[in-house]
């Protein structure tokens, strides 16, 4: 694996660019993005070292990342249908779909069509924040408005309801004021996402 070169690592049948760094680091550290595998080694670790911790690192975050993302819409209708059974009067839930289109807002739900339509931004979300938005929209056949009713039910039937809201303002709120975010700043702010990181 040399120092700054692109390869490719294959882990649990997933094929994964391989970028490693030396730099002034104390620690072996992995992020991934996408399908980009990057590694920041510190200048005095050999490389037999590096070849033994690199895969271990990559099939944790792999398995991390399955572990907290629903990829399928598929794999969407089935938590949908779990969330729905948690109401005393459960509906129906025939499709999901995630959606480039959901303009000012994170999900809808068609009585009609039976069909729950998100933000396709909620894929790459934890699996917590999706599960409550699905709850939002469920809870809102008994409920059309946001009355300390609908709060209630959408607590009991998701009980991370609030930490999710406080998550997806946060989104909104960056996403809207990104633009403004000095290049410092943001560079940052990019470096906080720990959720895709490890380390050894």
């Amino acid at each position: 694996m040399p120092d700054n070169h692109s390869q490719t690592i294959t882990i649990d049948g997933i094929e994964l660019a391989l970028v490693v760094e030396r730099k002034s680091v104390k620690n072996i550290n992995a992020r991934l993005r996408d399908t980009t595998l990057s590694v920041s080694a510190p200048t005095n670790v050999s490389q037999r070292v590096l070849d033994s911790v690199i895969p271990v690192l990559a099939r944790r975050l792999v398995r991390r990342a399955r572990a907290r993302q629903v990829n399928a819409e598929e794999d969407a209708l089935a938590l949908a249908n779990k969330i729905a059974a948690r109401f005393a009067n459960p509906p129906q839930v025939a499709s999901v779909q995630f959606v480039t289109t959901q303009q000012g807002r994170w999900g809808s739900y068609s009585t009609k069509t039976q069909t729950i339509r998100l933000h396709a931004a909620l894929r790459e979300m934890p699996r917590w924040v999706l599960e409550a938005v699905v709850a939002h929209e469920l809870a809102h056949v008994e409920h059309p408005d946001h009355s300390p009713a609908f709060w209630s039910l959408l607590r009991q039937v998701c009980p991370k309801t609030d930490q999710a809201q406080a998550f997806l303002a946060g989104v909104s709120w960056l996403s809207h004021h990104w633009p403004t975010i000095p290049p410092v700043e943001r560079t940052l702010l990019m470096g906080m996402d720990s959720s895709n990181d490890t380390q050894e």
